[in-house]
Protein backbone atom coordinates (compact mmCIF):
# COMPACT_ATOMS: atom_id res chain seq x y z
CA UNK A 1 0.00 0.00 0.00
CA UNK A 2 1.00 3.45 -0.74
CA UNK A 3 -0.14 6.98 -0.32
CA UNK A 4 -0.35 8.56 -3.06
CA UNK A 5 -1.01 12.37 -3.46
CA UNK A 6 -2.86 13.27 -6.41
CA UNK A 7 -3.35 16.40 -8.04
CA UNK A 8 -6.91 17.47 -10.18
CA UNK A 9 -8.65 14.73 -8.25
CA UNK A 10 -12.39 16.51 -8.78
CA UNK A 11 -11.43 16.67 -12.85
CA UNK A 12 -12.74 13.94 -15.16
CA UNK A 13 -9.72 11.51 -15.14
CA UNK A 14 -9.21 11.80 -11.55
CA UNK A 15 -12.51 11.20 -10.74
CA UNK A 16 -11.69 7.62 -12.39
CA UNK A 17 -8.44 7.62 -10.51
CA UNK A 18 -9.59 8.09 -7.12
CA UNK A 19 -12.11 5.31 -6.84
CA UNK A 20 -9.20 2.90 -8.70
CA UNK A 21 -6.35 3.24 -6.21
CA UNK A 22 -8.65 2.88 -3.30
CA UNK A 23 -9.93 -0.34 -4.68
CA UNK A 24 -6.22 -1.72 -5.51
CA UNK A 25 -5.57 -0.82 -1.39
CA UNK A 26 -3.34 2.68 -1.51
CA UNK A 27 -4.51 5.40 0.23
CA UNK A 28 -5.18 9.03 -1.26
CA UNK A 29 -4.10 12.30 -0.77
CA UNK A 30 -6.77 14.40 -2.51
CA UNK A 31 -4.71 17.84 -3.52
CA UNK A 32 -8.00 20.54 -3.78
CA UNK A 33 -8.52 24.12 -4.24
CA UNK A 34 -11.42 24.90 -2.66
CA UNK A 35 -14.39 23.46 -0.84
CA UNK A 36 -16.77 22.89 -3.99
CA UNK A 37 -13.62 20.67 -5.40
CA UNK A 38 -14.00 18.86 -1.62
CA UNK A 39 -17.07 17.91 -1.76
CA UNK A 40 -16.37 16.55 -5.81
CA UNK A 41 -14.31 14.32 -4.72
CA UNK A 42 -16.42 13.03 -1.67
CA UNK A 43 -19.77 12.75 -3.61
CA UNK A 44 -18.45 10.85 -6.58
CA UNK A 45 -17.10 8.06 -4.16
CA UNK A 46 -18.56 5.36 -2.75
CA UNK A 47 -19.46 5.82 0.77
CA UNK A 48 -17.27 2.73 1.92
CA UNK A 49 -14.40 4.45 0.43
CA UNK A 50 -14.04 8.06 1.45
CA UNK A 51 -12.57 6.61 4.96
CA UNK A 52 -9.35 6.11 2.45
CA UNK A 53 -9.38 9.55 1.19
CA UNK A 54 -7.78 12.60 2.94
CA UNK A 55 -8.51 16.19 1.52
CA UNK A 56 -5.77 19.10 1.36
CA UNK A 57 -6.07 22.09 0.22
CA UNK A 58 -3.51 23.52 -1.54
CA UNK A 59 -2.70 25.19 -5.64
CA UNK A 60 0.26 23.89 -8.09
CA UNK A 61 0.54 27.38 -9.17
CA UNK A 62 1.15 28.48 -5.19
CA UNK A 63 4.25 26.75 -4.56
CA UNK A 64 4.05 27.81 -0.81
CA UNK A 65 0.99 25.77 -0.17
CA UNK A 66 2.84 22.49 -1.69
CA UNK A 67 4.99 21.64 1.32
CA UNK A 68 1.94 20.74 3.79
CA UNK A 69 0.44 18.81 1.39
CA UNK A 70 3.04 16.71 0.03
CA UNK A 71 4.30 15.59 3.65
CA UNK A 72 4.09 11.92 4.57
CA UNK A 73 3.56 11.40 0.64
CA UNK A 74 4.78 8.20 -0.77
CA UNK A 75 3.85 8.77 -4.41
CA UNK A 76 2.42 12.15 -6.79
CA UNK A 77 0.16 11.49 -9.90
CA UNK A 78 -0.12 14.74 -11.45
CA UNK A 79 -3.00 15.49 -13.31
CA UNK A 80 -3.65 19.11 -13.20
CA UNK A 81 -3.83 20.67 -16.56
CA UNK A 82 -6.16 23.26 -18.69
CA UNK A 83 -6.82 22.70 -22.11
CA UNK A 84 -7.50 26.52 -23.03
CA UNK A 85 -7.60 29.99 -21.91
CA UNK A 86 -8.58 33.17 -23.22
CA UNK A 87 -5.00 35.10 -22.21
CA UNK A 88 -2.93 33.97 -25.18
CA UNK A 89 -1.43 30.85 -23.77
CA UNK A 90 -0.31 32.78 -20.16
CA UNK A 91 -2.55 30.62 -18.06
CA UNK A 92 -1.78 27.30 -20.15
CA UNK A 93 2.16 27.87 -19.11
CA UNK A 94 1.36 28.93 -15.56
CA UNK A 95 -0.78 25.98 -14.87
CA UNK A 96 0.68 22.96 -17.46
CA UNK A 97 4.18 23.97 -17.61
CA UNK A 98 4.78 26.20 -14.25
CA UNK A 99 2.13 24.26 -12.22
CA UNK A 100 4.33 21.24 -13.00
CA UNK A 101 7.67 22.64 -12.04
CA UNK A 102 6.42 23.92 -9.11
CA UNK A 103 4.82 20.27 -7.70
CA UNK A 104 8.35 18.49 -9.08
CA UNK A 105 10.49 21.00 -6.80
CA UNK A 106 8.29 20.39 -3.71
CA UNK A 107 8.29 16.81 -4.27
CA UNK A 108 12.03 16.77 -4.74
CA UNK A 109 12.37 18.97 -1.51
CA UNK A 110 10.19 16.29 0.48
CA UNK A 111 11.67 13.43 -0.63
CA UNK A 112 8.94 11.85 -2.74
CA UNK A 113 10.46 9.84 -5.20
CA UNK A 114 7.69 8.54 -7.09
CA UNK A 115 6.14 10.64 -9.87
CA UNK A 116 3.43 9.76 -12.27
CA UNK A 117 2.56 12.53 -14.71
CA UNK A 118 -0.36 12.80 -17.50
CA UNK A 119 0.81 13.95 -20.38
CA UNK A 120 -0.78 13.65 -24.01
CA UNK A 121 -0.33 12.14 -27.12
CA UNK A 122 1.30 13.87 -30.56
CA UNK A 123 1.83 16.95 -28.75
CA UNK A 124 5.05 19.30 -29.54
CA UNK A 125 7.33 21.94 -28.53
CA UNK A 126 5.62 24.47 -30.85
CA UNK A 127 4.72 28.35 -30.00
CA UNK A 128 2.07 28.54 -32.46
CA UNK A 129 0.16 25.78 -30.84
CA UNK A 130 -0.38 26.79 -27.06
CA UNK A 131 -1.82 23.77 -25.11
CA UNK A 132 0.46 21.55 -27.09
CA UNK A 133 3.66 23.53 -26.20
CA UNK A 134 2.68 23.64 -22.25
CA UNK A 135 2.27 20.23 -22.14
CA UNK A 136 5.44 19.30 -24.64
CA UNK A 137 7.82 21.11 -22.07
CA UNK A 138 5.53 19.73 -18.66
CA UNK A 139 6.98 16.66 -20.28
CA UNK A 140 9.96 17.92 -20.67
CA UNK A 141 10.87 19.53 -17.06
CA UNK A 142 9.37 15.79 -15.76
CA UNK A 143 11.70 13.96 -17.57
CA UNK A 144 14.43 16.18 -16.36
CA UNK A 145 13.29 16.10 -12.48
CA UNK A 146 15.89 13.17 -11.27
CA UNK A 147 12.25 11.68 -9.76
CA UNK A 148 11.42 7.95 -10.03
CA UNK A 149 9.52 9.48 -12.90
CA UNK A 150 6.46 7.71 -15.30
CA UNK A 151 4.54 9.78 -17.98
CA UNK A 152 1.79 8.41 -19.36
CA UNK A 153 0.60 10.02 -22.84
CA UNK A 154 -2.97 8.90 -23.83
CA UNK A 155 -4.93 10.32 -26.84
CA UNK A 156 -9.16 11.18 -26.13
CA UNK A 157 -10.22 10.05 -23.09
CA UNK A 158 -14.04 8.73 -23.47
CA UNK A 159 -16.20 7.75 -20.13
CA UNK A 160 -18.78 9.23 -17.48
CA UNK A 161 -17.82 13.03 -17.42
CA UNK A 162 -15.59 13.46 -20.35
CA UNK A 163 -15.03 16.46 -22.20
CA UNK A 164 -14.69 15.79 -26.13
CA UNK A 165 -17.52 13.25 -26.45
CA UNK A 166 -20.19 15.30 -24.43
CA UNK A 167 -19.05 18.71 -26.65
CA UNK A 168 -20.21 16.81 -29.64
CA UNK A 169 -23.20 15.12 -28.25
CA UNK A 170 -24.38 18.67 -27.53
CA UNK A 171 -23.79 19.80 -30.97
CA UNK A 172 -25.80 17.25 -32.18
CA UNK A 173 -28.69 17.94 -29.82
CA UNK A 174 -28.88 21.41 -31.38
CA UNK A 175 -28.46 20.89 -34.86
CA UNK A 176 -31.35 20.70 -37.07
CA UNK A 177 -30.63 17.84 -38.77
CA UNK A 178 -26.91 18.13 -39.23
CA UNK A 179 -23.66 18.38 -37.12
CA UNK A 180 -20.52 19.44 -38.19
CA UNK A 181 -16.80 18.43 -38.45
CA UNK A 182 -14.06 20.72 -38.75
CA UNK A 183 -12.35 20.55 -42.35
CA UNK A 184 -12.55 17.27 -44.08
CA UNK A 185 -13.04 15.12 -40.79
CA UNK A 186 -9.79 13.30 -41.24
CA UNK A 187 -8.26 13.79 -38.18
CA UNK A 188 -7.02 11.07 -36.47
CA UNK A 189 -7.28 9.96 -32.73
CA UNK A 190 -7.28 6.63 -30.08
CA UNK A 191 -9.68 6.92 -28.19
CA UNK A 192 -9.01 5.65 -25.03
CA UNK A 193 -11.27 4.39 -22.28
CA UNK A 194 -10.64 6.52 -18.58
CA UNK A 195 -11.44 3.44 -16.89
CA UNK A 196 -8.39 2.11 -18.75
CA UNK A 197 -6.17 4.88 -17.98
CA UNK A 198 -7.31 4.90 -14.27
CA UNK A 199 -5.75 1.16 -14.15
CA UNK A 200 -2.54 1.87 -16.42
CA UNK A 201 -2.25 4.84 -13.59
CA UNK A 202 -2.62 2.80 -10.61
CA UNK A 203 0.05 -0.32 -12.11
CA UNK A 204 2.37 2.57 -13.01
CA UNK A 205 2.99 3.43 -9.19
CA UNK A 206 2.79 -0.34 -8.53
CA UNK A 207 5.16 -1.70 -10.96
CA UNK A 208 8.99 -0.49 -10.62
CA UNK A 209 9.80 -1.30 -14.16
CA UNK A 210 7.44 1.57 -15.34
CA UNK A 211 10.48 4.38 -14.27
CA UNK A 212 12.21 5.96 -16.18
CA UNK A 213 9.38 5.62 -19.28
CA UNK A 214 7.13 7.18 -21.74
CA UNK A 215 4.13 5.44 -22.62
CA UNK A 216 1.81 6.76 -26.22
CA UNK A 217 -1.66 5.02 -25.04
CA UNK A 218 -4.50 4.63 -26.91
CA UNK A 219 -7.24 2.36 -28.19
CA UNK A 220 -7.32 -1.16 -29.77
CA UNK A 221 -8.74 1.17 -32.84
CA UNK A 222 -8.34 4.62 -35.12
CA UNK A 223 -11.23 6.90 -35.87
CA UNK A 224 -11.80 9.84 -37.80
CA UNK A 225 -13.36 12.62 -36.48
CA UNK A 226 -16.27 11.99 -38.82
CA UNK A 227 -16.28 8.50 -37.34
CA UNK A 228 -16.51 9.57 -33.65
CA UNK A 229 -18.78 12.29 -34.72
CA UNK A 230 -20.94 9.34 -36.30
CA UNK A 231 -20.50 7.07 -33.55
CA UNK A 232 -22.09 9.64 -30.69
CA UNK A 233 -24.80 10.20 -33.17
CA UNK A 234 -25.46 6.53 -32.63
CA UNK A 235 -25.13 6.25 -28.86
CA UNK A 236 -27.75 9.46 -28.87
CA UNK A 237 -29.99 7.34 -31.18
CA UNK A 238 -30.22 10.40 -33.57
CA UNK A 239 -30.30 10.53 -37.63
CA UNK A 240 -27.79 13.70 -38.73
CA UNK A 241 -26.22 14.01 -41.89
CA UNK A 242 -22.50 14.27 -41.17
CA UNK A 243 -21.02 18.31 -42.80
CA UNK A 244 -17.40 19.32 -42.93
CA UNK A 245 -17.30 22.90 -42.36
CA UNK A 246 -14.39 24.17 -43.51
CA UNK A 247 -11.49 24.96 -40.69
CA UNK A 248 -11.17 28.82 -41.51
CA UNK A 249 -14.62 29.73 -40.62
CA UNK A 250 -14.79 28.12 -37.45
CA UNK A 251 -11.32 29.79 -36.73
CA UNK A 252 -13.21 32.95 -37.59
CA UNK A 253 -16.08 32.56 -35.00
CA UNK A 254 -13.98 31.24 -32.82
CA UNK A 255 -11.38 33.65 -32.96
CA UNK A 256 -14.50 36.40 -32.67
CA UNK A 257 -16.14 34.90 -29.95
CA UNK A 258 -12.42 34.88 -27.42
CA UNK A 259 -12.35 38.59 -28.73
CA UNK A 260 -15.66 39.06 -27.00
CA UNK A 261 -15.50 36.78 -24.42
CA UNK A 262 -18.34 34.75 -25.71
CA UNK A 263 -18.10 31.17 -24.87
CA UNK A 264 -17.64 28.92 -27.73
CA UNK A 265 -17.32 24.86 -27.96
CA UNK A 266 -13.69 25.28 -29.41
CA UNK A 267 -10.79 27.32 -29.24
CA UNK A 268 -8.90 28.79 -32.05
CA UNK A 269 -5.58 26.93 -30.75
CA UNK A 270 -7.28 23.60 -30.23
CA UNK A 271 -8.52 24.07 -34.32
CA UNK A 272 -4.41 24.14 -34.76
CA UNK A 273 -4.21 21.65 -32.77
CA UNK A 274 -6.36 19.27 -35.09
CA UNK A 275 -3.29 18.89 -37.77
CA UNK A 276 -1.23 16.97 -35.16
CA UNK A 277 -1.83 12.72 -35.49
CA UNK A 278 -3.46 11.95 -32.39
CA UNK A 279 -2.49 8.13 -32.71
CA UNK A 280 0.16 5.56 -30.81
CA UNK A 281 0.97 2.13 -31.21
CA UNK A 282 -2.24 -0.35 -31.64
CA UNK A 283 -0.46 -2.63 -29.14
CA UNK A 284 0.90 0.06 -26.25
CA UNK A 285 -1.69 -1.07 -23.38
CA UNK A 286 -1.23 -4.30 -24.11
CA UNK A 287 2.57 -4.23 -24.19
CA UNK A 288 2.88 -1.79 -21.36
CA UNK A 289 0.62 -3.11 -18.91
CA UNK A 290 -0.69 -6.56 -19.79
CA UNK A 291 -4.15 -6.39 -21.00
CA UNK A 292 -5.96 -5.05 -23.81
CA UNK A 293 -7.83 -1.43 -23.73
CA UNK A 294 -11.71 -1.59 -24.22
CA UNK A 295 -13.36 -0.71 -27.99
CA UNK A 296 -15.18 2.06 -27.53
CA UNK A 297 -18.12 0.67 -30.12
CA UNK A 298 -21.22 0.76 -28.80
CA UNK A 299 -20.07 2.03 -25.44
CA UNK A 300 -20.98 5.99 -25.64
CA UNK A 301 -24.72 5.02 -24.28
CA UNK A 302 -23.36 7.18 -21.54
CA UNK A 303 -24.27 10.54 -23.34
CA UNK A 304 -27.96 9.88 -23.11
CA UNK A 305 -27.71 10.83 -19.30
CA UNK A 306 -27.76 14.22 -17.79
CA UNK A 307 -24.31 16.22 -18.65
CA UNK A 308 -21.85 15.78 -15.63
CA UNK A 309 -18.94 17.68 -17.40
CA UNK A 310 -15.32 17.94 -16.07
CA UNK A 311 -14.69 19.91 -18.35
CA UNK A 312 -15.03 21.45 -22.38
CA UNK A 313 -13.53 21.52 -25.33
CA UNK A 314 -11.48 19.65 -27.26
CA UNK A 315 -9.12 18.53 -24.55
CA UNK A 316 -6.18 15.95 -25.57
CA UNK A 317 -6.75 13.92 -21.88
CA UNK A 318 -9.19 15.34 -20.06
CA UNK A 319 -8.92 16.56 -17.29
Amino acid sequence: MSIVLVSGPSGFVGSHVLPELIAGGHRVVALVRSDRASELVLHRLEPAARGAVELRRGDVTRPETLPAVLAGVDAVVHLVAIARDRTGGADLRRVNTEGTRNILEAATAAGVRRFVHLGGLGIEDNPLLRFASSKAQAERLVAASGLDWTILKPSLLWGERDGFFNIIADLVRRSPGVVPVPGDGTARFQPLAVTDLARIIRLSIERPETVGRAYELGGPRVWTYREITREVVTALGARRAIVPLPVPLIRLAAGTAERLGIPFPVATDQLRQLRLDNVGPLDAVERGFGFAPRAMEGQLGYLRRPKRRAGAGLTRPGR
